[in-house]
């Protein structure tokens, strides 16, 4: 059963200074001196990425990196914690679908479980 979101951002005097980014290529305006959650959150984003497991939306939860339902690709980095991470001027942004990949960045042979751990 969904619900309305329970974020609500404070009035500001005037009008807030924002950057420019963009969120699975649609620009948006969002508040400078923000986390990339706060932001999106501010400019009506309801959706972060989908629960691998029931397809369910997902949002922010904690805002304070202990959830990881913040989860977002934020300039071509996946499975970062958008309530971590500052806003900046022309960042590219894209919901998180589906099973994490966990091993990205990893050479071959730790991909193969060939690596020094073992693992």
């Amino acid at each position: 059963m969904p619900t309305d979101s329970l974020f609500k951002p404070l009035p500001l005097a005037g009008r807030p200074e924002t950057v420019s980014v963009t969120l699975n290529g649609s620009a948006l305006q969002v508040p400078v001196g923000t986390s990339v959650a706060a932001g999106l959150l501010s400019a009506g984003v309801k959706r972060f990425r989908n629960s691998p497991v029931s397809g369910e939306p997902r949002a922010p939860f904690c805002m304070m990196g202990v959830c990881f339902e913040c989860l977002l690709d934020i300039d071509g980095a996946p499975n970062r914690q958008s309530c971590l991470v500052e806003l900046k001027e022309g960042m590219v942004i894209r919901t998180q679908d589906g099973m994490r990949d966990l091993l990205v960045g990893l050479d071959e042979s730790a991909q193969n479980g060939r690596n020094q751990h073992g693992v």
